[in-house]
């Protein structure tokens, strides 16, 4: 078979599949027009996220066997039509789920011990104790949105805690030892700590909204590792300036998928942005929860298996 490279990944990726006697090519600057004249080519393709694959696209790929994601999600991804087409889509969540448990953590802990504001302060000459005293994890209840790969990484991560952990998912029987699955009417009810593990789908989009947020019983803290269409920004800043939302840290935004770097520009930064990047009580990072040395050669690793496994 051939293979066509989209995006630059982990040499193993090309190197185990040269092994494995396929053609593996390069291209990763033409334009998505360039690629669709020649998609025709090749039987599968490897992509990050470098643009949508549509009908168009899928329509030219008339020798297409296979789509690899190297990643988690395939929302860039028509996928039913490529389904339609008896094209195999290979993601890969299972090569950043455990990087993506231990980001969530961070976050929270960073969260609960202040370590931004501290580290801010200190840094400008500022030695406040008092105002930095921190919180504890042990006795929370955390509630877990989506429990897949990275759900049930992020439970793992949370057993060196004495904390309860609950799971709400669409799916049936997926709680295990790490975590219980309630009904999302019990999570509001209970939960102290919520974290988003979810892909994004029309029913995750904007799904962390006023009206899911003022269900909870308790003000709690917010995790979003997952994809930042789940949450609606405007309505975070107004529960955040409420006290309803405790703090936030999300290493997604509703905006990346803009150029993140207009948002700077004097008339393009949202207010809500705005609000995010000036509060002590939210922690940033650039979309990275998945992005470990080790998860780049895990998440290429995953893609030959199973390219090995169903097509060897």
């Amino acid at each position: 078979m051939k293979i066509l490279h989209l995006d630059s990944n982990h040499p193993l990726l090309i190197n185990q599949l040269n092994d494995l006697g396929y053609t593996n090519h390069e291209d990763f600057t033409s334009s998505k027009a360039d690629i669709e004249n020649k998609i025709n080519e090749y039987d599968g393709f490897i992509i990050r996220s470098r643009f949508s694959i549509d009908a168009a696209f899928l329509d030219a790929a008339t020798n297409l066997k296979f789509i690899g994601r190297v990643g988690a999600g395939l929302e860039n991804i028509d996928c039913d039509y490529a389904k339609s087409k008896g094209i195999t889509l290979i993601a890969a969540p299972e090569g950043n789920r455990n990087a993506v448990g231990e980001h969530s953590l961070a976050m929270l802990l960073s969260l609960f011990n202040k370590l931004n504001k501290a580290d801010k302060e200190v840094r400008e000459g500022k030695w406040l104790r008092e105002d930095n005293r921190g919180l504890e994890l042990d006795g929370k209840t955390v509630g877990l949105i989506g429990y897949g790969n990275m759900g049930k990484a992020f439970a793992k991560k949370l057993r060196g805690f004495d904390v309860t952990v609950l799971c709400y998912d669409l799916k049936p029987n997926v709680g295990d030892e790490n975590a219980k699955q309630v009904s999302l009417s019990e999570l509001q009810e209970k939960a102290e700590v919520l974290s988003l593990h979810t892909p994004e789908t029309e029913s995750t989009i904007k799904m962390v909204n006023k009206n899911l947020i003022n269900g909870f019983k308790k003000p709690f803290w917010l995790i979003n590792t997952a994809r930042g269409k789940s949450v609606v920004t405007s309505d975070l800043v107004s529960a955040l300036k409420s006290g309803q939302i405790l703090g936030a840290g999300l290493d997604v935004l509703e905006y990346e998928k803009s150029s993140f770097e207009n948002l700077f520009s004097d008339n393009n930064m949202p207010e809500a942005f705005k609000y995010l990047i000036q509060s002590d009580q939210v922690v940033l990072s650039p979309h990275v929860a998945g992005w470990t040395i080790q998860s780049k050669e895990k998440l290429a690793q995953t893609i030959v298996d199973k390219i090995k496994t169903k097509f060897c």
